[in-house]
């Protein structure tokens, strides 16, 4: 059984036990929360496809920690013109644990 759910501007693709990092939510290590917007269900072989949503379908998360990611480095210069600006930049996310799918 999975599901394909969208969160944070993005589309996952999620089974049950599954460790994902998410962009960061406001909720703390240990809760659990919700996601409702479960855009297709795949159950004992019945794949069911939402418009946009699938009806009464959820997936319940747990919230395992918060970090960030790997940095990147941005770097901007105009040849010539001794232009040069370095920025650095580390995207947070929260790490989750999917409990249950509901479908």
């Amino acid at each position: 059984m999975y599901a394909l759910i969208e969160t944070g501007g993005k589309q996952y693709r999620v089974n049950e036990g599954d460790n994902l990092f998410i962009e960061k939510l406001d909720a703390e290590p240990g809760d659990t929360f919700e996601v409702d917007k479960v855009l297709a269900v795949e159950k004992d072989g019945e794949f069911k496809v939402g418009t946009p949503v699938v009806e009464g379908a959820s997936v319940r998360f747990k919230v395992k920690r918060h970090g960030k990611g790997k940095k990147i480095i941005v770097f901007k210069y105009k040849p010539k013109k001794m232009y040069r600006r370095k920025q650095g930049h580390r995207q947070p996310f929260t790490e989750v644990e999917v409990e249950k799918i509901n479908s």
